[in-house]
């Protein structure tokens, strides 16, 4: 059975908190599976909880109920996102909760995959278990962001990223401009996205690692994205060296058989595709092949031109602006303003990030 109007208390309300919470914390880990976060509650006492384990299996539902299976018949469950309804590497997450003997169902928002969209209440209500939704929507709603975009879009919710001097230069070298607070929030940025994006000409002249360097979270970096239309990039940089460690992927259109082989060699996955009329790559086609890798959340971390181009295009939807209260003095630079005044006309919400950031600051759009 389902309401028709569904009313909570605020002993619902704590609960549903605690499981966005719990999703939340699993935010990163969980590859293109949603994270989800489950709490079972029976005479007003948590009995068990779980969320979405690594690379999205097990589900959060599953791992809850397995706990303590006795003290799940009669109890109340809360689920951060509707539970799943459909038959994938896994059962279907509505059999588990009929199969337990739950007597109430409490999820916040909807599930954007069709498979399983808008079925629960139907499902669970047909085995009259008491089905509700909408408990703290907005707050699961802003969560859930960048997974329903890519579910409902089928293109990679895009997070862009720059960090430039406190007169708007970026350098042409490898030499880091913010300082090591802003690099670290770097580094969780790239943990909390799939992918990580930029132009042969980044890697040539920075010679980038593009991994994620905060401790414990090493084995979750991206995977690495490289723009290379006549493969010049240098098949001697840590990105084409370390690619059977760390995966990498560029996108060209050469027929450079000799570059070609050696980067192959290096375990490089090569990706030839076609160019405009203009002789440029269709940056909108090239997201969606992107997204058809399973790659659903991409971060961009690149140079004024792509940057620019991305911006133009509107493409990104988010982005982090760093900058530091340094001035560079190195005559290779770069003015980058115009992406700033680009941002400030394409982005409708902006806001200084308040984080122990020293004296660099840190504008997010969105």
């Amino acid at each position: 059975m389902s309401l028709k109007k569904d009313n909570f208390n605020s002993i619902d309300k704590k609960y549903m908190k605690l499981a966005i919470n719990l999703a939340r914390n699993q935010e990163g880990f969980t590859g293109n599976n949603p994270p989800v976060g489950c709490v079972i509650v029976k005479n007003n006492e948590i009995v068990s909880y779980g969320a979405t384990s690594y690379n999205g299996r097990p589900h959060a539902e599953t791992i809850a109920l397995n706990k303590n299976k006795k003290k799940n018949i009669g109890s109340t469950v809360y689920l951060s996102l509707e539970p799943c309804s459909h038959y994938g590497k896994t059962p279907p997450c509505t059999k588990a909760l009929i199969k337990s003997g739950v007597k109430r169902v409490i999820f916040s928002i909807k599930d954007s995959d069709d498979r399983s969209h808008n079925k629960a209440k139907r499902i669970l209500g047909s085995k009259n278990i008491l089905t509700q939704s909408g408990l703290l929507y907005n707050e699961a709603k802003k969560f859930y962001k960048s997974y329903n975009y890519a579910k409902l879009k089928k293109f990679p919710y895009i997070i862009g990223k720059i960090a430039c001097s406190s007169d708007y230069y970026i350098a042409r070298n490898n030499s880091p401009i913010t300082n090591e607070y802003s690099r670290k929030i770097s580094h969780l940025l790239r943990f909390k996205n799939q992918g990580i994006l930029t132009s042969y000409k980044t890697i040539n002249t920075d010679n980038p690692k593009l991994d994620c360097r905060l401790y414990g979270l090493e084995k979750f970096s991206p995977i690495k994205i490289i723009i290379d239309k006549e493969l010049k990039v240098n098949s001697n940089s840590h990105i084409a060296k370390n690619s059977t460690r760390s995966k990498t992927i560029i996108f060209h259109n050469s027929k450079n058989n000799k570059k070609i082989k050696i980067l192959k060699k290096n375990g490089v996955k090569l990706i030839y595709f076609k160019i405009s009329k203009n002789k440029y790559f269709d940056l909108r086609e090239m997201m969606k092949k992107i997204y058809s890798l399973g790659i659903h959340t991409l971060l961009i971390e690149c140079g004024s031109i792509l940057t620019n181009e991305m911006v133009s295009k509107n493409l990104f939807n988010e982005f982090y602006f760093f900058q530091s209260n340094k001035k560079l003095t190195n005559k290779l630079k770069i003015n980058i303003f115009n992406i700033k005044t680009k941002l400030n006309r394409k982005f409708k919400n902006k806001y200084y990030v308040n984080t122990y950031l020293d004296k660099d600051k840190l504008m997010h759009y969105y």
